[in-house]
């Protein structure tokens, strides 16, 4: 081979790495491990690390929460809706005014009531809201169903994950299945439309 060729090769080598090395690409060791479920003792259901930065869980108990404080965790973020919150029945504490007491930061962005439908801007609010937490943060709703989904949203839009992969992440906690693949027996493939 001659000396042109290999600066060729050389040159097209090196513009392959410097666009796969653009911000915002997502290389295989760029992807984040899928998340691993811990026991749930103080939580309703699921507890779950996603990285070293993230847990994804369902409803804290008191112990849950500092829990939460001891693994590092400084920032809660509560999916729960006012209602759910304020039903004593349904969380027997006031969750903002322990996390006040505990000395964590706490972000309620209620979602999937009436009022408060699904939206991308939430999806971008919790993207703030990691990007400037200062430690651990928490991400919970009642089972993890709704974080499951905030957090498969999040890998999609915000790692630059393809949706299958983010979609994988969120099922290894509790994204769940379409209640038509169960009907049909069969796993659906998800994919979003104009992309």
């Amino acid at each position: 081979m001659g000396i042109h060729a290999m600066k060729s090769i050389s040159a097209l080598v090196l513009g392959l790495v410097a666009l796969l090395l653009q911000p915002g690409s997502v290389h295989a060791t760029d992807a984040p491990p899928l998340p691993e479920l811990l026991p749930a003792d103080n939580f309703q259901q699921v507890l779950a690390r996603a990285g070293d930065e993230l847990y994804i869980a369902g409803q804290p108990s008191e112990a849950g929460l500092e829990q939460m404080r001891a693994a590092g965790v400084t920032t809660i973020v509560n999916l729960r809706t006012e209602r759910e919150m304020n039903d004593r029945n349904l969380v027997p504490f006031d969750e903002a005014a322990l996390a006040a007491e505990l000395g964590l930061t706490y972000v309620h962005v209620p979602s999937g009531g009436p009022d408060t439908p699904y939206t991308p801007g939430m999806v971008e609010r919790f993207a703030e809201i990691l990007a400037s937490a200062e430690g651990k943060v928490l991400l919970h709703c009642t089972v993890a169903w709704r974080a499951s989904h905030l957090y498969t949203a999040w890998l999609h839009r915000y790692r630059n994950l393809p949706l299958p992969e983010a979609v994988r992440h969120g099922r290894t906690i509790n994204l769940g299945t379409l209640p038509l693949e169960g009907f049909l027996g069969t796993p659906l493939t998800i994919e979003v439309s104009g992309q």
